[in-house]
Protein backbone atom coordinates (compact mmCIF):
# COMPACT_ATOMS: atom_id res chain seq x y z
CA UNK A 1 0.00 0.00 0.00
CA UNK A 2 1.17 3.50 -0.71
CA UNK A 3 2.29 5.51 2.28
CA UNK A 4 0.50 8.72 1.24
CA UNK A 5 -2.99 9.39 2.56
CA UNK A 6 -3.58 12.61 0.65
CA UNK A 7 -1.55 15.65 -0.32
CA UNK A 8 -3.21 18.75 -1.77
CA UNK A 9 -1.31 21.71 -3.15
CA UNK A 10 -1.82 24.64 -5.50
CA UNK A 11 0.71 25.80 -8.02
CA UNK A 12 0.81 29.14 -9.78
CA UNK A 13 3.06 28.29 -12.72
CA UNK A 14 4.35 25.49 -14.94
CA UNK A 15 7.62 25.63 -13.00
CA UNK A 16 5.85 25.16 -9.65
CA UNK A 17 3.86 22.20 -11.04
CA UNK A 18 7.10 20.65 -12.23
CA UNK A 19 8.72 21.30 -8.82
CA UNK A 20 5.88 19.50 -7.00
CA UNK A 21 6.50 16.49 -9.25
CA UNK A 22 10.27 16.59 -8.63
CA UNK A 23 9.64 16.59 -4.86
CA UNK A 24 7.10 13.74 -5.17
CA UNK A 25 9.57 11.68 -7.26
CA UNK A 26 12.02 11.54 -4.35
CA UNK A 27 9.74 9.12 -2.49
CA UNK A 28 9.16 6.79 -5.44
CA UNK A 29 10.91 3.51 -6.11
CA UNK A 30 11.32 1.28 -9.17
CA UNK A 31 8.07 -0.49 -10.15
CA UNK A 32 5.83 2.23 -8.66
CA UNK A 33 2.80 3.19 -10.75
CA UNK A 34 1.51 6.77 -10.94
CA UNK A 35 -1.96 7.35 -12.40
CA UNK A 36 -2.41 10.91 -13.75
CA UNK A 37 -5.92 12.30 -14.15
CA UNK A 38 -7.06 15.70 -15.35
CA UNK A 39 -8.73 17.42 -18.26
CA UNK A 40 -6.89 18.16 -21.51
CA UNK A 41 -4.33 20.87 -20.80
CA UNK A 42 -4.45 20.38 -17.03
CA UNK A 43 -0.71 19.68 -16.79
CA UNK A 44 -0.32 15.89 -16.79
CA UNK A 45 2.65 16.00 -19.16
CA UNK A 46 4.22 18.91 -17.23
CA UNK A 47 3.91 16.81 -14.06
CA UNK A 48 5.53 13.90 -15.91
CA UNK A 49 8.42 16.16 -16.95
CA UNK A 50 8.96 16.96 -13.28
CA UNK A 51 8.93 13.28 -12.32
CA UNK A 52 11.43 12.43 -15.06
CA UNK A 53 13.64 15.34 -14.00
CA UNK A 54 13.44 14.14 -10.39
CA UNK A 55 14.79 10.75 -11.47
CA UNK A 56 17.83 12.47 -12.98
CA UNK A 57 16.75 11.96 -16.59
CA UNK A 58 16.50 14.46 -19.45
CA UNK A 59 13.04 16.03 -19.18
CA UNK A 60 13.26 17.96 -22.49
CA UNK A 61 12.43 14.71 -24.31
CA UNK A 62 9.16 14.21 -22.41
CA UNK A 63 6.11 14.50 -24.65
CA UNK A 64 2.67 13.03 -24.26
CA UNK A 65 2.56 9.62 -25.98
CA UNK A 66 -0.99 10.22 -27.24
CA UNK A 67 -0.35 8.55 -30.58
CA UNK A 68 2.40 6.10 -29.61
CA UNK A 69 0.64 5.00 -26.38
CA UNK A 70 4.02 4.58 -24.57
CA UNK A 71 7.32 6.43 -24.31
CA UNK A 72 10.36 4.89 -22.61
CA UNK A 73 12.73 7.28 -20.85
CA UNK A 74 16.04 5.53 -20.31
CA UNK A 75 14.47 2.26 -19.21
CA UNK A 76 13.76 3.89 -15.84
CA UNK A 77 10.41 5.49 -16.65
CA UNK A 78 7.59 4.24 -18.88
CA UNK A 79 5.06 6.95 -19.80
CA UNK A 80 1.67 5.70 -21.03
CA UNK A 81 -1.21 7.69 -22.48
CA UNK A 82 -4.50 5.78 -22.69
CA UNK A 83 -6.52 8.65 -24.21
CA UNK A 84 -6.95 7.00 -27.61
CA UNK A 85 -7.95 3.59 -26.26
CA UNK A 86 -11.60 2.57 -26.47
CA UNK A 87 -11.85 -0.27 -23.99
CA UNK A 88 -10.21 -2.51 -21.42
CA UNK A 89 -10.04 -5.19 -24.13
CA UNK A 90 -7.92 -2.93 -26.33
CA UNK A 91 -5.72 -2.11 -23.33
CA UNK A 92 -5.22 -5.79 -22.56
CA UNK A 93 -4.65 -6.86 -26.17
CA UNK A 94 -1.81 -4.33 -26.55
CA UNK A 95 0.09 -5.82 -23.60
CA UNK A 96 0.27 -2.46 -21.85
CA UNK A 97 -0.74 -3.72 -18.42
CA UNK A 98 2.06 -6.30 -18.30
CA UNK A 99 4.65 -3.65 -19.19
CA UNK A 100 3.68 -1.70 -16.07
CA UNK A 101 5.03 -4.44 -13.85
CA UNK A 102 8.67 -3.97 -14.72
CA UNK A 103 11.46 -2.38 -12.71
CA UNK A 104 10.66 0.95 -14.34
CA UNK A 105 8.36 3.54 -12.82
CA UNK A 106 5.13 3.66 -14.84
CA UNK A 107 3.29 6.92 -15.36
CA UNK A 108 -0.20 6.50 -16.82
CA UNK A 109 -2.19 9.41 -18.26
CA UNK A 110 -5.95 8.91 -18.61
CA UNK A 111 -6.22 5.79 -16.39
CA UNK A 112 -9.98 6.40 -16.11
CA UNK A 113 -10.29 5.08 -19.70
CA UNK A 114 -9.95 1.56 -18.25
CA UNK A 115 -10.95 2.49 -14.67
CA UNK A 116 -8.89 3.11 -11.56
CA UNK A 117 -10.06 -0.20 -10.10
CA UNK A 118 -8.14 -1.96 -12.87
CA UNK A 119 -4.82 -0.77 -11.40
CA UNK A 120 -3.11 -2.07 -8.26
CA UNK A 121 -4.05 -0.57 -4.91
CA UNK A 122 -0.35 0.25 -4.49
CA UNK A 123 -0.55 2.81 -7.32
CA UNK A 124 -0.50 6.53 -6.63
CA UNK A 125 -3.28 8.69 -8.06
CA UNK A 126 -2.42 12.27 -9.05
CA UNK A 127 -5.38 14.46 -9.99
CA UNK A 128 -4.60 17.81 -11.60
CA UNK A 129 -7.31 20.42 -11.85
CA UNK A 130 -6.94 23.58 -13.93
CA UNK A 131 -7.98 26.56 -11.79
CA UNK A 132 -6.86 29.27 -14.25
CA UNK A 133 -4.43 29.61 -17.17
CA UNK A 134 -1.51 29.31 -14.76
CA UNK A 135 -2.91 27.93 -11.48
CA UNK A 136 -3.41 24.22 -10.76
CA UNK A 137 -4.69 22.17 -7.84
CA UNK A 138 -2.80 18.89 -7.45
CA UNK A 139 -4.11 16.07 -5.27
CA UNK A 140 -1.85 13.07 -4.63
CA UNK A 141 -3.29 10.02 -2.90
CA UNK A 142 -3.20 6.26 -2.84
CA UNK A 143 -5.46 4.23 -5.16
CA UNK A 144 -7.97 3.37 -2.44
Amino acid sequence: MTNINKIVCRTKSVLETEQVAVAFSKGLKPSDIILLSGDLGAGKTIFTKGLVKGFGLESDEVVSPTFTIMNDYGGKVLHFDLYRLNSVDEFESMGIYEQMFSDAISIVEWPEIVGLDYFPKTAYVVEIKKISDTEREIVIRGNE
